[in-house]
Order: structure tokens, then sequence, then C-alpha cells
């Protein structure tokens, strides 16, 4: 199964945190994970984002917290959706809601940020077709 395309699949974790350099050295020691770190697509000035690695498999990232969101520390999943613009909808019809509404983030993908109706928060993307 290629959880990038199989709508439904668990297929990333993602670190926002307040110390991304000291959670690298925290989770890179801990895991052996290999992490890479990359200018945020689209946003340069939003720093570096650092891709998570067990082997040559990426399986994560680690980004900053957004300036000023009172938030602690949290990882978060994304769930392969088919069509990230009609999982939105039917979200709303089902009684959730939409915390961030659907992005593009260069390179990846379209995603969005849910709410179930008893107040779980689940990241939704469908991925980009890879380059020819």
């Amino acid at each position: 199964m290629d959880v990038f395309k199989t709508h439904g699949a668990f297929s990333w974790s993602e670190l926002m945190t307040t110390d991304p350099e000291k959670a690298a050295a925290f989770y890179g020691s801990l895991f052996g994970w290999k992490l890479e770190a990359m200018p945020m697509a689209g946003d340069p000035a939003a720093g570096v984002y650092r891709v998570a690695k067990v082997g040559d498999v990426a399986v994560g990232g680690l980004a900053a917290s957004p300036k000023g969101e009172p938030m602690p520390p949290t990882w978060g999943c994304y769930v392969t959706v088919d069509d990230v613009d009609a999982t939105v909808a039917q979200v709303q019809q089902l009684g959730g809601s939409i915390l961030m509404p659907v992005i593009e983030i260069p390179t990846v993908g379209r995603m969005a940020t849910i709410r179930d109706p008893q107040g779980a928060v689940l990241n939704i993307i469908t991925y980009s077709a890879p380059a020819a």
C-alpha cells in the first residue's frame, strides 16, 4: 500500500515545536533519524523544515510553531484523501469544523486541518503527483 496515494491512510507525522533544533537532536538520538533541513516551501521567511528519515525513507517532519501561537509542542498526523476540497465539504456535512482552510504546499500537495465533532484535530492532504 502506498500511503501517499491511498485514501484514508495515515501518511505523515509532524512536530510543531518551540525549539526545532533541540527536538531534532532529541529525536535524532532517540530513534536514529537522519534530519534533513530545508527552507519552508513557498515562504523562506518561515524558517527551516526538517524532514525525518529512517534510512532513506522520509517518515515525518519538524518545524517551528507559528509565532504568537499559544500552543505547546505537538505532534500532528496527516491522512491522505483523494480530494481535499471534497473531504472538507464532507467534514462540515458530518458535523465537524475546519480549523485551517485548504492551502497549497508547493511541490507537496493541498491540505487542511479539521476538527471532528468531539474536538479531535487532524490534518488531511491530497499529495501532488510527482514531477515527470
